[in-house]
């Protein structure tokens, strides 16, 4: 299934996408994409329901975050082996993880905002994980199963704040609209291998990113693994997993964006995004 959220900000309604590529509307089915509703009971019995059967949802409605708003928004850092070269640091012995503000999750075509005194923000295409099943101490082998889908996910950074304002990355990965989600969270039985996905992001319509989730250092069992020994995952959490090569930083100058550029970015089998930049204003 591809789950949707649809509506204006702080509305949203849940949905689904049907073979046609129609909204079907779920609201009688479920209050939304969050928490239990993501477990695989909820999903097996929206599943069960014939597309056709739910009022289609008419007209262009803007598309929200694929989850509403999670209790964790979790990162991994240089888990591609070519970024953390452009990076200038080492292969990680154990996945790097950081944290993402889960108020900085927006829809995936909302424009993103430019902080306030920001030269150096950036993006990252990355595969997002959406936790379905309370997951803690869980092995590898079966990590997947707390696993409700999959999603893009644009990790945009701020690298001064990230890099040289001293502390932990999460200062330059919180900030409002720095977590574009969507515009599906895609159920794992329509990704099949979700380690051989292809991925790109283009700036202005040039290429900058191409990448595949095959060259990820820790694959998504080992991810979801990982991050349940140190703290509890609950349903509706998100984990985005790190970006291939051809980010504004590791650009030979460094290019940054500026107000009015646009990102269109987009990962094999869970859809496109696009996102237009612009300045902050008071």
């Amino acid at each position: 299934m591809k789950l949707v959220r649809y509506g204006k900000p702080g509305s949203e309604k849940p949905g689904l996408i049907d073979a046609d590529g129609k909204i079907r509307d779920l609201s009688a089915h479920v209050a939304d994409w969050k928490g239990d509703a993501l477990s695989p009971q909820s999903l097996a019995r929206i599943a069960a329901l014939a597309p056709a059967s739910l009022p289609e949802v008419t007209g262009n409605p803007r598309l929200g975050s694929c989850v509403a708003q999670p209790g964790n928004f979790i990162a991994v850092g240089l888990n591609y082996a070519d970024h953390a070269a452009e990076s200038n640091l080492p292969v990680p012995k154990e996945p790097v993880l950081f944290n993402k503000a889960p108020s900085c999750v927006v829809g995936p075509y909302d424009d993103v905002v430019i902080p306030r005194g920001s030269e150096k923000t950036d993006w990252e295409v990355e595969l997002a994980i959406i936790i379905g099943s309370r997951a803690s101490y869980v092995e590898e082998k079966d990590a997947l199963s707390y696993v409700a889908g999959y999603a893009v996910c644009n990790d945009v950074s701020e690298r001064a704040y990230q890099i040289e304002r001293s502390g932990q990355w999460m200062k330059g990965k919180g900030c409002p609209t720095f977590g574009p989600l969507g515009p599906w969270l895609v159920t794992p039985d329509e990704v099949g291998d979700v380690q051989n996905l292809s991925m790109w992001l283009d700036v202005d319509g040039e290429r900058v990113q191409t990448g595949s989730t095959k060259t990820m250092i820790f694959g998504v069992a080992h991810i979801v693994h990982y991050i349940s020994q140190f703290l509890i995952l609950e349903p509706g959490d998100v984990i985005t997993t790190g970006t291939p090569p051809g980010v504004g930083m590791g650009m030979k100058p460094p290019r940054y964006l500026k107000p009015g550029n646009v990102m269109t970015l987009g990962i094999e089998k869970l859809g496109d995004q696009r996102q237009t930049t612009v300045a902050w204003s008071a």
